[in-house]
């Protein structure tokens, strides 16, 4: 299983990578946001859909991981890069343990962390960056 959700994490990293450095050739996300797309119903309903998926995200990160600092970081990652943040904290939770150990699914899910700051810190950097250049 871990396997498989490595597998799976890397697929959803990598597509979401691609399909956003796609769209952002494409159209700027300023232009996006002041063009008539972006009041669409389904648009914004679909927003708030992936924005709460995010924060329910959120909080078993937060319970996993025990310094304030890399909560918040956490959260400006998972908020400002949605599903990559996701798929790179899986990765680095599911890279941490041994595929074959008969606990590993146990480990990855309830195991709490000490904080790390470097993977967080790093994202939260790079969101900022490309919101910036954006």
């Amino acid at each position: 299983m871990i396997l498989f959700l490595r597998a799976l994490f890397i697929v959803v990293f990598a597509s979401m990578l691609g399909v956003t450095t796609w769209a952002s050739l494409a159209q700027p996300l300023g232009d996006f946001v002041r063009g008539p797309v972006a009041r669409d119903p389904w648009v914004i309903a679909t927003l708030f859909d992936a924005y709460w998926a995010f924060i329910a995200f959120f909080v078993w990160v937060a319970w996993k991981e025990q310094t304030l600092a890399a909560r918040v970081l956490w959260f400006l990652s998972l908020i400002a890069l949605g599903n990559l943040a996701i798929a790179a904290y899986m990765l680095a939770q599911l890279f941490r343990v041994t595929a074959s150990a008969p606990d590993a699914l146990t480990t990855v899910f309830t195991q709490r962390q000490p904080g790390r700051l470097a993977l967080p810190g790093a994202l939260t950097a790079i969101s900022v960056a490309i919101y910036l250049l954006a």
